[in-house]
């Protein structure tokens, strides 16, 4: 049965549990070239590099490219409802938090896709 992860943290050391991390950055990656904006994690990068490098690139959205950050949280399907109760007060803690729920739509689709094929 699916259950969401929590945090970052537990929702990649279980993406690495079940052998579906690479399948993970494989979905970003495919994901964010579909919104054109390229990024291409490597498939050997370690999860907390990932972590870092997704947080960085989702904070530079916020701040520079705000109409493709929307558009990337639309072609992921990243809940509308759970991004409105974000507090954005501040901008860093924003992208983190972003970041993690782009992560975890991202995971649920792996994991689906892994479990009913």
């Amino acid at each position: 049965m699916y259950i969401a992860p929590i945090n970052t943290d537990s929702l990649l050391s279980e993406a690495e549990k079940e052998t579906l991390y690479l399948k993970l950055v494989e979905q970003l990656n495919k994901d964010f070239n579909l919104a054109n904006e390229a990024i291409d994690f490597p498939l050997n990068i370690t999860p907390s590099e990932l972590k870092i490098q997704l947080h960085e690139k989702v904070y530079r959205l916020i701040q520079y490219k705000f109409a493709e950050y929307l558009n990337l949280l639309y072609i992921i399907d990243v809940s509308e409802e759970e991004i409105k109760k974000l507090d954005g007060s501040d901008l860093v803690v924003l992208a983190e938090q972003v970041a993690f729920l782009i992560l975890k739509r991202e995971w649920q689709k792996v994991w689906f896709r892994n479990k009913y094929r």
